[in-house]
């Protein structure tokens, strides 16, 4: 089986084009994702063929469950399905320096922006679509007594944090530091909040820190990941929370482990991501392996 190895700044992904193929996904995942026995990637992504959009994708976790959505995720399968021709959709003349595509995800569709040099796709936009913030979107169990949910305080090992809790297609709690988030602790309390009994879908967890109106530094634990470099729709979730919290203004760039995001949001249309994404090798997996 074909695959290829994309990142987005650091968010690293297996795409494999699953437009003709069946497989046990979950399963698959936990083998090709694997950093020792396998490719080591934080998700495997799948190529389909959709009725309601260009192309679908499927995205498992590193851990074998199947996610709704990521952004960064997104940027990759765009570059990927275009650079291969995969989807039927011709570029019109208007889009010889950026190709637009439809991506149906578990959400609903989602629309991405590519931007070319030559036929390499180097930055990508997506459309990540509205923020949802009642409790049963995201979801959330127990009292909610203000929508949105900008400070509710949930203890951990003693430790007292303020959550920002949202969806952008799949569940966010979202923590706001005064001081440096390198001294935060969160291999220790990450996978704590991520399965808190509060989240019955288990949740991402992000730390973040206001350096500017334009400009924040964040780490993400990423729910069925761990740790990872960078997240998009953890970065969405964070620059929406800073918003409504009038932290920083209607653009920000959120600074990650792997890389810098922008995000664009006005409080009314839906949350633009934007970022680089680059291959960064091809293969081929072994029939036995998984």
């Amino acid at each position: 089986m074909k695959f290829s190895k994309l990142q987005a700044t650091g968010n690293d992904f297996i795409l494999v084009d699953a437009r003709t193929r069946e497989g046990e996904w979950s399963k698959l995942a936990q083998a090709m994702c694997d950093r020792h026995f396998g490719i080591g990637a934080d998700g495997l992504i799948l190529v389909q063929d959709s009725t309601s959009a260009d192309l679908k994708m499927r995205i498992f976790n590193s851990d074998g469950s199947e996610a709704e959505v990521s952004g960064n995720g997104l940027r990759c399968f765009a570059k990927y399905a275009i650079e291969k021709g995969l989807s039927d959709k011709m570029p019109s003349r208007a889009e010889q320096h950026n190709r637009s595509l439809t991506i149906e995800t578990l959400p609903g569709v989602r629309k991405v922006k590519a931007y070319m040099s030559g036929n390499k796709v180097n930055w990508v936009e997506v459309n990540m679509g509205l923020p949802q913030f009642q409790p049963e979107h995201i979801p959330v169990k127990g009292k909610v007594d203000i929508i949105p949910i900008l400070d509710y305080l949930l203890v951990i090992n003693g430790k007292k944090l303020t959550l920002a809790i949202l969806s952008m297609g799949n569940p966010h709690a979202v923590s706001f530091s005064s001081r440096p988030i390198a001294d935060f602790p969160l291999a220790e309390l990450g996978p704590k909040v991520e399965r808190h009994p509060m989240f019955p879908q288990r949740t991402n967890f992000e730390v973040a820190r206001v350096l500017s109106g334009g400009k924040l530094e964040a780490r993400v634990w990423e729910r069925g990941v761990g740790e990872t470099l960078a997240c998009g729709s953890g970065a969405c979730a964070i620059a929406v929370a800073a918003q409504l919290l009038d932290y920083v203004e209607p653009q920000v760039d959120i600074i990650l482990k792997g890389g810098t995001l922008t995000i664009s949001w006005d409080r009314v249309e839906e949350v633009l991501l934007t970022g680089p994404v680059e291959e960064v090798f091809t293969g081929e997996w072994l029939a036995g392996k998984s």
